[in-house]
């Protein structure tokens, strides 16, 4: 992609380039102008009346052109009408052909020469013995140093603006990629810093208002825990009368509800913090052991050591068991999670696989969005589609990422790849 600096400067010199050639071409073509000046007939009259007749012996005439170059300092050559020469003074002259000559200066091989036609037909061919540059060589000179004095003063201008775009650029991307405290540097008062700080008042209002949403969605969590401890609690002071089935689906509901809101408050967590908060060294095959061992799944592999934050690693393969043993029970009723930690290169590898019906593979992306559940999935657990959003992200914020492919002989296998330690 061009810049825009680069954009405007090219096209101030192409400008200039454009001025500068369309000068000299208008310059050369007044100079070739076939009209004779009228001066240039009287310097005709005067000189046919300098030099002896045409009829004059030519010795007569080589004397005659040898005084009038010595007073002149010319190159002076005489030609009849035929193009045969008569006399010659200074060095020879170039191969002069009457057929194509014309009155008035013109540049030859030699240099300028300044042609006449005198009233008896004659020619007279003067060239100077010093030569002095064409005049349209200094307009194009001059001309050339304007455009330099141009491109040189235009540049820091043109590159001022380029950077002050590309800055305005640059914060706009950083609030693209979820950094909302992301301000430019307003600066003069044209329309681009006019621009810069209506960027700055939107991105304020905006982290405003992700700020508001963020402090209500964690108050109404955290004080939805309160009315779900006293429903807990009502729902243990039943008695035996009680419906032993309606007693465990409100407890069901209850520890679903306590589960929802502890996902929501991490989530809400995790988007206002940029970074991790801690990084230890952990031992993933031991963690995932540790954790698994509470839905009594074994984990097999190999120690790999990765840095990160213990909770949340620990949160993320707590998600991963439980949506495997939420949705991954076989038609033949086989209801086995395997768990394994690898190490590929410098990456640890977390693998959890079950035997369910497995997820199509157009959805297998899908099915990490927030709040996403495929169809069907409702008849077959409680999920909240928020676990496996929440693995994704606790994995790429370790700068690892997480995966769901299909596993052999059916079921789904979740690969999580983060880097090592």
């Amino acid at each position: 992609m061009q810049r825009p600096y680069l954009q405007f400067y090219v096209t101030i010199l192409i400008v200039l380039a454009v001025f500068v050639g369309a000068a000299v071409l208008l310059w050369r073509v007044a100079d070739d102008d076939n009209r004779t000046p009228q001066y240039l007939d009287v310097a005709a009259e005067l000189t046919g009346a300098l030099l002896p007749d045409a009829t004059a012996p030519r010795p007569e005439q080589q004397r005659a052109i040898e005084g009038l170059q010595r007073k002149l300092r010319f190159d002076i050559a005489l030609y009849e009408r035929d193009g045969d020469m008569i006399a010659m003074a200074g060095k020879p002259p170039p191969r002069f052909d009457p057929n194509r000559a014309r009155t008035g200066w013109r540049r030859g091989p030699g240099g300028p020469n300044f042609v006449l036609q005198l009233p008896d037909g004659r020619w007279l061919v003067a060239r100077q013995v010093r030569e002095r540059p064409n005049p349209i060589y200094w307009i194009a000179a001059a001309l050339a140093l304007v455009a330099i004095a141009v491109a040189v003063g235009s540049f820091p201008v043109v590159r001022g603006l380029g950077r002050r775009l590309e800055r305005l650029k640059a914060g706009v991307d950083r609030l693209g990629h979820g950094d909302l405290g992301a301000r430019v540097k307003v600066e003069g008062r044209d329309e681009v810093a006019a621009l810069a700080a209506s960027f700055n008042r939107s991105a304020q209002r905006i982290e405003e208002l992700v700020a508001a949403h963020r402090l209500l969605l964690a108050n109404a969590s955290h004080e939805l825990r309160t009315p779900l401890t006293r429903i807990s609690v009502a729902a243990s002071l039943l008695g035996d009368a009680a419906d032993p089935r309606t007693r465990e689906s409100l407890k069901r509901d209850v520890a679903e509800l306590d589960q929802l809101i502890e996902q929501i408050l991490l989530a809400s967590r995790l988007e206002a913090l940029p970074t991790l908060e801690r990084h230890e060294p952990i031992d993933l095959l031991a963690l995932a052991a540790e954790e698994a061992s509470h839905y009594d799944v074994e984990v097999s592999g190999e120690p790999v050591t990765v840095n990160g934050d213990r909770t949340l690693l620990r949160r993320l393969v707590r998600n991963l068991v439980e949506n495997a043993q939420r949705y991954g029970t076989g038609k033949d009723g086989d209801d086995s999670v395997v768990v394994s930690v690898t190490r590929e290169s410098d990456c640890a590898v977390l693998e959890v696989t079950d035997r369910g019906p497995g997820v199509p593979e157009a959805e297998r992306q899908r099915i990490f969005e927030p709040f996403y559940r495929m169809a069907g999935s409702a008849e077959s657990g409680r999920g909240s589609g928020l676990g496996l959003a929440l693995v994704l992200d606790i994995a790429r914020r370790h700068g690892g990422d997480a995966v769901c492919l299909a596993a052999e002989g059916g079921g789904s296998r979740f690969r999580v790849d983060l880097p090592t330690g």
